[in-house]
């Protein structure tokens, strides 16, 4: 049996119960996944400190000397012991609110100790709560070094599992190896990349010997986490190209070459027209295309869209067009009907509001071949849907489904459709190769001529006379605003302006104009009722939730107004930004706060105010907030679990996985050389059962 295997229990210091708390908090079931849970950050143990010396600012504080006294407080659950610890030149008192018995059992007065932990200033004493102290006769204790802290949770602690327990546990778990762990990665990675063995990144990564070989174990664990979901996305990608066959589109004919001399709206950008001759390029080479298409809000995606559709049109297939809200469905379907009006092109609609007899009507069109381009929401993809021959499919703001739900559409023809997926929400470079890693890339960077970019402001609460002036003298230009609220309704946790109470607001402000207001909970008539009062200027603010995020366009609306803006995140004020700069007028986004700002915030509506470039604010906001934050990861598929790689921190060792992968497949694409044999074992056995992300995109 593979000792790496050997159940947690019977790891030394482990045991059934404290495996049992390890199973359900931290996922570690084996020994090698005890070895696999890295540490999250390391303390230089090497320096002890006087008593003296203490500031408040200190992270931590070691300090070497002798408890004199244990005094007890409170009662019941506010007990606290608390023990005066001195080494001569002051005293500190150590903190105990739990295993209070233990504690007093444990540790003696007057007996020499090594105390660490970070200290907290009450007037001009200082104390350290729940410390870790070490015994200055025990065997194994080692006062330098780098000390290694592990993450865990609140029900770890309570049973008396800490950082400092975990330590124990993986020196128990390296004592247990007699043997050197078998490599992970095959030798020429190992060598082109000049690491260590894995065995001894995994001592080092735990009890780093120096900082030289802790960096040099972090490099290889770093690059082996992020080399194995790249070589994962490649492999299925040169998996789907070699097997999955696809529609091919021959020939441009009458749709487009009519849509295009007569009904388009206005002259292509070069970024739309490279998009169109990239996409052509792929439906007429025989393989399905999965190509991700990233542009700016505004930039022009849906007429690429459309354009395509006719392709497929002119080739005998049907589209269809996913988006992810009623709202934005109908908008798709208005602007297509009226794009297309004097051409033979049937353009139908499917929503969850559609009724059933208009649904049984629209299924035997789309089975006969009498609908060319369907556009609708979730209700697609159920099983009563079915085409003639669809050949291209479009996922509009694609981070809104799920991975299965795009799956099933391509169920929907005997040969997988092509698909080309949308997003408005620019895509770091890092984490587009993470997660969309498997699909071509697409990017439209120009907007369309004659757009000025939105002119955006920050101001605070307090000041809001010129801001209501301001918008007053625009909407009397002929203009129309947005006023966005973070919530529906009255929270008592959270202390924001919510939706109701400013709509009442801006009525009393604004008795000359009339306001609408939309959010998530009205039912889908009253959402569209509303909807077309603000299209048709019969209301000049629209008062609104998130819920306007997404597609909505009205080219007359030039001013929003965010209320509470230091409550969304970076990404989210730009999709918010992008309703307005849709026309001709010059718009604005003012962004309103409270004066007290974090400074994080801070920098993020700086950012706001200083770019309108999609690209520079998402790399912004992946550095804030990080990858798991940002909408859409955790339903996008990335294929395992970073536990030590860090996307933001980490990219420049993610591009050279990212190469040293490509390399591979470009010479061994099944990975069936002796070689990779170590790389294909590994592949599997990270993978597990999971979905093929490669090919469902």
């Amino acid at each position: 049996m593979n000792i790496l295997q050997t159940d947690i229990q019977f790891v030394p210091g482990v045991g059934p119960k404290r495996a049992s708390i390890l199973n359900t908090e931290l996922e570690i079931f084996t020994l090698e996944d005890l070895l696999r849970y890295y540490p999250y950050r390391y303390v230089d143990r090497s320096r002890l400190y006087y008593v003296h010396e203490i500031e408040g600012t200190m992270p931590y504080v070691q300090l070497k000397g002798r408890i004199t006294a244990f005094e007890t407080f409170g009662e019941g659950r506010k007990q606290r012991l608390v023990a005066h610890f001195t080494d001569g030149t002051g005293f500190v008192d150590l903190v105990w609110f739990q295993g209070i018995r233990f504690v007093e059992s444990k540790y003696k007065r007057n007996k020499e100790y090594i105390v660490f932990g970070k200290p907290s200033q009450f007037g001009s004493k200082y104390n350290i709560a729940h410390p870790d102290i070490e015994d200055c006769d025990t065997p194994d204790y080692r006062p330098e070094g780098l000390m290694a802290f592990y993450n865990t949770s609140e029900k770890m602690k309570r049973s008396y599992i800490n950082s400092k327990t975990l330590n124990k546990m993986m020196e128990g778990a390296l004592g247990m190896l007699k043997e050197r762990i078998p490599e992970s990665l095959s030798p020429n990675v190992v060598e082109t990349m000049s690491m260590i063995p894995l065995h001894d990144a995994l001592e080092n990564i735990h009890f780093p010997k120096s900082p030289i070989l802790l960096r040099d174990a972090e490099f290889r664990l770093k690059f082996e986490e992020l080399f194995y979901i790249q070589l994962n996305i490649l492999r299925y990608s040169a998996n789907r190209n070699a097997k999955l066959k696809g529609f091919v589109f021959t020939k441009v004919g009458d749709h487009l070459h009519s849509f295009y001399k007569k009904h388009l709206p206005f002259e292509l950008t070069n970024a739309q027209k490279r998009v169109i001759r990239e996409i052509r390029t792929d439906t007429a080479s025989g393989k399905q295309m999965n190509r991700l298409l990233q542009g700016d809000v505004g930039s022009g995606k849906t007429l690429v869209a459309l354009m395509l559709m006719l392709i497929a049109l002119d080739n005998g297939f049907q589209s269809c067009m996913m988006a992810p809200t009623e709202i934005l469905a109908t908008q798709h379907y208005d602007t297509f009907k009226e794009t297309l009006a004097d051409m033979n092109v049937k353009v139908a609609l499917l929503t969850g509001s559609t009724r059933k007899k208009a649904r049984e009507s629209l299924h035997a069109q789309l089975l006969s071949g009498e609908i060319d381009i369907l556009i609708g929401t979730h209700a697609l993809i159920e099983d009563t849907v079915n085409f003639n021959n669809l050949g291209f499919v479009v996922i509009d703001e694609q981070h809104r489904f799920g991975v299965v739900q795009r799956a099933k559409l391509w169920t929907k023809n005997e040969r997988p459709p092509h698909m080309l997926v949308m997003t408005a929400t620019p895509i770091p470079r890092t984490l587009a190769m993470t997660v969309y890693g498997d699909l071509d890339v697409s990017v439209i960077d120009e907007l369309p001529p004659g757009r000025k970019p939105v002119q955006t402001g920050h101001r605070y609460e307090e000041k809001r006379g010129a801001l209501y002036q301001f918008l007053r003298n625009e909407i009397r230009k002929g203009r129309q605003a947005y006023i966005v609220f973070p919530l529906i309704e009255e929270s008592e946790k959270i202390d924001l302006q919510n939706l109701e109470d400013g709509y009442i607001r801006t009525m009393e402000m604004f008795p000359e104009f009339k306001v609408c207001k939309m959010h998530g909970r009205m039912k889908p008539a009253e959402k569209q009722e509303e909807m077309r009062k603000f299209v048709a200027n019969e209301a000049q603010i629209m008062v609104s939730t998130t819920v306007i995020e997404v597609g909505v366009n009205v080219p007359n609306a030039s001013v929003m107004i965010i209320e509470s803006a230091h409550r969304f995140g970076l990404s989210q004020l730009h999709q918010l930004r992008g309703r307005v700069g849709r026309g001709a007028d010059q718009s604005y986004c003012i962004l309103v706060t409270p004066y007290e700002l974090s400074t994080v915030t801070r920098k993020r509506m700086a950012i706001m105010t200083e770019s309108n470039d999609g690209f520079v604010i998402a790399e912004a906001d992946l550095k804030l907030r990080g990858p798991g934050d940002l909408e859409g990861t955790q339903q996008s598929g990335i294929p395992f679990n970073l536990k030590i790689a860090d996307l933001v921190r980490d990219s420049s060792i993610l591009y050279r996985a990212r190469e040293v992968a490509e390399e591979i497949i470009e010479q061994d694409p099944a990975l069936e050389h002796p070689q990779h044999e170590v790389l294909r074992k590994q592949l599997s056995r990270l993978g597990g059962n999971r979905y093929d992300w490669g090919r469902i995109s």
